[in-house]
């Protein structure tokens, strides 16, 4: 019977984690071997399906696949929470004056717009064009209403 749950938890270096089940049962042991997509996807939270057997130390999941939510309710299928461990800080960009806690770089949107496609897509490469041009747009608004841009 097919169960569907929550990443607890995956390692992606040692190659396991754990599920919650939707029903409540206890957790369950997922093995990188035992998943359908590129083991990167697996993190904290993606809803996932998958059979549950019994391995030497309890229920094991295998032929886990991730669930893909629609885009019709919300842009953002991934938490943001996810994302912000997920990906690692940009490096510093170089200054040409000195910060004094007041100023920043000021990006143009067409800089803005680069720097933030590449994050999105380091985050979750699974994110359609579609939704990067709608974070992007979105962001580029608070961006400007906030004088972060120069446009």
């Amino acid at each position: 019977m097919q169960n569907t749950g929550k990443i607890l938890r995956f390692d992606e270096t040692r190659g396991y984690g754990f599920i919650a089940p939707e029903n409540g049962d206890e957790d369950v042991f997922v093995h990188a071997n035992d998943l359908l997509e590129e083991k990167y996807l697996y993190r904290a939270g993606r809803a996932v399906e998958f059979f549950v057997e019994s391995g030497e130390k309890g229920p094991k999941a295998s032929e886990v696949r991730l669930i893909r939510t629609s885009t019709a309710s919300s842009p953002f299928s991934t938490p943001v929470a996810s994302i912000g461990s997920a990906v690692p800080a940009p490096e510093p960009a170089e200054r040409s004056e000195p910060v004094d806690g007041a100023l920043c770089d000021v990006l143009s949107a067409a800089e803005l717009s680069a720097e933030l496609t590449e994050v999105l897509l380091a985050a979750d490469e699974t994110l359609t064009a579609r939704q990067i041009k709608q974070v992007r747009s979105c962001f580029l608004a608070l961006a400007r209403s906030h004088s972060w841009t120069d446009v």
